[in-house]
């Protein structure tokens, strides 16, 4: 653990150094304003992990907002500037200062002394009115024209001096275009996804048809919510706003599919409080999910049940025609308190069509052995913030919606909360509703 948390600060210090570089080092010039920036680059570097220990520990609670808001800034700013490193490589390039073309032969023509009609005759010249010539072939004559090859010398430094001003005027403005522009992309994207975040879930309506699914359950209706991520930046509102939402649908059953917490029973009880009011015609049910084992799992467990809300212990129930059943997550096997899918659906009849709640969609592996109808999962967050759901699909085999794993049907919804920054890009908060339907 210490080598992964060690690798961690590596990579964080690698990519504010980076931004370092490309925000303050490339379009500022020396002085005071790369100084504070350099030390800015530091302090937001150490925010980082500080907020990640401290919020886990409930130490430094207060760092939450700042240092997950910077989070998702730092990682917009890292996804903009990375993105225009080819564009600004072909800029410089082609963008390269030209050669200011003088008029070097005819000054350095201009700069002959004038030839003599005859040997120390005076120049072809005459004199101004009332000025005295000057002594032909004298030192006079000679040291008032400059040398040609002097001239000439001069004028390309100048030029050079010239050129290398525009490269260095060139450069600057191609460095702070890039950093405006990725500054704006960023703050733009991470503000949009704050507002999307902390809005009201969406529902997401789908109808899924299972072979098994007696006619007379056709358009049994399932209310699926996952990731409420009950914690220190979302209050008693964030669960009352989801249970009124799941209320609407008028649902058969409700199924609460892990993650609902960050936080231990005694932190976050209250926040709680309004799953009490879920409604449902043949009840409302849980499992775990891995945030549960961080946060105390048997508390929540006890907890949830005196909400109201059924967990399902790697258990199956009887409704009606149909099976419900429900596995711990994989995130309990070094708590004690794994997932056993032979307990959860070994020894049942074939014939009746099952339901499995499982928090994570990769666990439809371990279920494609036991003729599972549909799962439901949640976990992914959908990616939370594109394209981050890019890794999340080498994890993960499905990140949002209906598709099959191992021959098993799975339906993952993206969750009502957030883990970590309260942004969502791309992935907006979600409230599912899955009609069940007779092929």
């Amino acid at each position: 653990m210490i080598w992964f948390f060690g690798l961690v600060l590596v990579v964080l210090g690698l990519i504010h150094l980076y931004l370092w570089k490309r925000l303050v080092r490339d379009p500022l010039r020396p002085g005071w304003g790369r100084r504070i920036g350099g030390v800015l680059a530091i302090l937001l570097a150490l925010l980082v992990p500080a907020t990640l220990i401290g919020v886990r520990t409930g130490s430094l609670e207060w760092l939450a907002w700042p240092g997950y808001v910077w989070v998702a800034l730092m990682f917009y700013l890292l996804v903009a500037l990375v993105v225009t490193e080819v564009p600004r490589l072909v800029i410089r390039l082609l963008w390269r200062p030209t050669r200011r073309r003088g008029n070097g032969p005819q000054l350095a023509q201009l700069a002959q002394p004038a030839q003599p009609d005859r040997p120390g005759a005076a120049a072809a010249y005459p004199p101004a009115d009332g000025q005295a010539p000057p002594p032909a072939g004298g030192p006079l004559a000679l040291a008032s024209l400059r040398p040609p090859a002097t001239e000439a010398r001069s004028r390309t430094e100048a030029d050079a001096g010239d050129e290398h001003r525009a490269g260095v005027d060139r450069r600057l403005l191609l460095a702070r275009g890039t950093a405006i522009f990725a500054g704006l992309t960023a703050a733009g994207i991470t503000g949009y996804g704050i507002r999307t975040a902390l809005g009201p879930p969406q529902l997401d309506r789908v109808q899924i048809p299972l072979a098994k699914l007696p006619r007379a359950l056709d358009g049994t209706r399932l209310a699926v919510v996952s990731d409420i991520h009950l914690g220190p930046l979302r209050g008693s509102h964030h669960a009352a706003r989801i249970v009124d939402l799941i209320n609407s649908v008028n649902a058969d059953i409700v199924c609460v599919v892990g993650d609902l917490v960050d936080g231990t029973v005694a932190e976050l009880g209250r926040f709680a409080q309004p799953l009490a009011g879920i409604r449902s015609r043949q009840g409302a049910y849980f499992v775990t999910g891995n945030h549960e084992y961080y946060s105390g799992f048997q508390p929540w467990v006890d907890e949830v049940a005196r909400l109201g809300v059924r967990p399902l212990r790697n258990e199956r129930i009887a409704l009606g025609g149909l099976d419900l059943a429900g596995v711990n997550d994989v995130g309990g096997t070094d708590y004690g308190d794994a997932p056993d899918f032979a307990k959860a659906l070994g020894d049942r009849d074939q014939a009746r069509p099952v339901v499995l709640l499982a928090h994570q969609p990769v666990m439809a592996r371990d279920a494609a052995g036991y003729g599972v109808d549909l799962q439901v999962s949640g976990h992914t967050h959908g990616g939370q913030m594109v394209p981050f759901n890019l890794l999340v699909k080498l994890q993960q085999p499905i990140v949002s919606g209906f598709g099959r794993v191992d021959g098993v049907p799975v339906y993952v919804t993206n969750g009502a909360g957030f883990w970590g920054p309260p942004v969502r890009v791309g992935a907006p908060p979600q409230v599912s509703v899955i009609d069940l339907r007779t092929p």
